[in-house]
Formats: structure tokens, sequence, C-alpha cells
């Protein structure tokens, strides 16, 4: 079959252990991002399985339509950016492994991260280290302070782990199942929304990114948190309400956030005020690039082509009469 691999910016997945799998076929990585639709079509015309690196590129109805040769698209995960009636309607046949299981540590180590470099402002005090001059200020110690987990997942219920062996206080909130599910099992869970936010010293939301969770945190939400308090998303951007990070953290509360993912990637530096506002520790969504997430991700990937391939594919997401 002939494959073609989109967004592989660092020409990653070849040196992995899981992409000798794809051995026999004709596979061609794309190691760039290609935001023009019809220079896109051009390059993957002849395409017959499309692999997909998240959300990194969209795959509309117009897209779809200059691909004469797609019969499948593989990935891993949700797919937001993906038409999926018009695959089926084209007969192109989507699979994408929603990795039940184990968490993502990758985004659960850089969710960590973002939050220890915010707290102890590393980049600013490396910054100042760097030209020459000593401390810019005082950070927060973590122990003791509360942590608000949004979302009661994989990769929540990781970061919860670590917040508890620097012996924070945890307490959650999410969907009215999400918050049952943590209180069956003998966690904390606030009283309210409002109490949510307001009380927590840092918010951390891990939610999967579906039309209803579209916006779900609202303005009024950011506004409830405190001016010392940090807000966190290694999610994904459109769980926000448009704009109201950026409104939020001009109005002061929260006084701060780490962010890892925006609403159009890769980003524009020239005119995104978000990346480079004072208030934020932004990162360019890596919080899954790490050798041992791509490895664990890519052999679904991969594996979900062979079956089909074999006549007997995997994960399907549309069924096709």
């Amino acid at each position: 079959m002939d494959i073609h691999i989109l967004d592989d910016w660092f020409d990653t997945l070849s040196s992995l252990p899981c992409f000798a799998k794809l051995a026999g076929h004709t596979v061609t990585v794309w190691t760039d991002h290609c935001a023009d639709e019809e220079k896109l079509a051009n390059r993957i015309k002849d395409a017959e399985v499309l692999v997909l690196f998240r959300e990194r590129t969209q795959i509309t109805e117009t897209l779809l339509a200059r691909l004469p040769n797609l019969r499948l698209i593989s990935q891993r995960g949700t797919y937001p950016h993906i038409d999926v009636d018009a695959c089926s309607a084209k007969n192109i046949l989507l699979c994408s492994a929603m990795h039940g299981g184990a968490p993502n540590f990758a985004a659960a180590e850089h969710t960590w991260a973002l939050i220890l470099a915010s707290v102890r402002q590393l980049p600013q005090q490396m910054q100042s280290l760097q030209k020459g001059q000593w401390q810019i200020g005082v950070g927060k110690t973590l122990r003791g302070r509360t942590i608000g987990l949004y979302g009661y997942g994989r990769i929540a219920k990781a970061v919860a782990g670590y917040a508890k062996a620097f012996e924070m206080k945890v307490v959650w909130w999410g969907s009215e199942a999400g918050r049952q599910s943590a209180k069956d099992a003998g966690e904390v869970v606030a009283n309210s929304r409002e109490e949510f936010f307001s009380q927590s010293d840092i918010v951390s939301i891990h939610v999967r990114l579906k039309p209803k969770t579209r916006g779900l945190i609202s303005a009024a939400d950011l506004a409830q948190m405190r001016a010392d308090a940090l807000f966190v998303n290694t999610s994904r951007a459109a769980l926000l309400e448009n704009n109201a990070l950026l409104h939020a953290l001009n109005n002061g509360r929260p006084g701060n956030a780490a962010i890892d993912v925006f609403d159009a990637e890769p980003i524009n530096w020239t005119n995104d005020t978000l990346a480079t506002h004072p208030k934020i520790i932004a990162t360019p969504h890596i919080g899954f690039v790490t050798e041992d997430e791509y490895e664990l991700q890519f052999t679904d990937i991969f594996e979900q082509i062979i079956a089909y391939h074999n006549g007997s594919p995997i994960n399907v997401i549309n069924p096709l009469s």
C-alpha cells in the first residue's frame, strides 16, 4: 500500500522500532506541516493510507474529495479534526485506537513540569541568570497547597499521584459521572464548581475535546480564581471559551497560567498575544512528544494498517456498509 505519514516534524518515526511494521509497503514521511490544502492534496494525491500525528492536520471534506485513492486513515485518540461523515460518504475507513488502560505518562509528567516551572519561576530565573543578573523574585512551595483537577481520567489521576507525593491537597471537579467516580474512590470533590475554581491554588484541566466539551471552561470560571492562582492546560485549547484565558490574565484572575496547547498550531509568534503574555509559561504542544510515547502510539497506528491490509480492520470508528 502507498502510505503517507503527515507532520512528523523531526523525522522521528523512522527511527522507532515500530516503524518496521510497515516493511513491504511504500511509505512517504512528510516532515513539515502543510497548511495549504491545495498543496497538501497534490502532495498526497496517490495515498491509499494516511497516518496522522494527532490533530496537526485538519481532514476536511474538500481535502478528501481530492484524494481518489485514499481508503484508510489511521491515527490514535479522539478525532475532532476529521470529517467522519465525509470519510464514510467516500468509503474511507477511519481507525483510531482510543488507548484505554494506562495513562499518557508523558502528558502527565509534562503537566507537572509546567507546574514546577511556574511556581518556582524557572524560565524567568534562568533568563535572568543568563543575562548576568541574579534572583528576580520569590517562588512558592507546593507542599500544603491545593490543586484542583478538572476531569477524573487517567492523566489527571497520574497528576494527582504526583501532587500527593508533594503532600498537596487534591480536589476534583468534572462531569457528574466523573465526580461520582471520584467520590466512590474516596477522593475529595468540591462542593460546587465555584468553590473548585475559587479555592484551588492550582487548577489543571484534563478533559478530552468533544463537541460537548468545547468551551467547557468559561470566562466566569476563570474569574472565580484567585489573583495568586495558577491555571494549567495541557489538554486542548478549545476546552476554553474563545479568548477566555487571555482576558482572564489581563484582568488578573488567575494571576498566572501554564499551557501546552493553542487554538491554531503551529502558532504565529508575530501575532499570538497569549503565547507571549508576561503572565504565562508556554510550550509548543510537547506534552506527548517523547520517544516512549511515540512508540506506544504509533505501534497502535501501524497495527491498524496491518490489520486493514489483512482484511480484518480494528479500532474502526465508521464501519462501512
